[in-house]
């Protein structure tokens, strides 16, 4: 039973250790392309906050843009 037990564990592990590299490798493919935009003239912040933006709920950009624009015309940033 313990043997079956440790074999179970090891394959879980590697699976894990398979998908963290998988993982490491799509985040350096990541990094290539914010630095192929950049190279031709983008603003690699503002695209990480669109992508960011795109990632929530309709509802949820349109709430935080509107407390944004609260703030802003708050603090007299128009």
């Amino acid at each position: 039973m313990a043997e079956a037990t440790d074999d179970r564990l090891r394959l879980l592990i590697e699976r894990i250790e398979r998908l963290e590299e998988e993982k490491k490798g799509i985040a350096d493919d990541i990094r290539d392309v914010y630095a192929e935009a950049k190279a031709v003239g983008y603003d690699v912040k503002i695209m990480r906050q669109i992508i960011r933006l795109r990632k929530m709920k309709p509802d949820e950009r349109s709430e935080q843009e509107t407390i944004l624009d609260t703030y802003k015309a708050a603090l007299g940033m128009g």
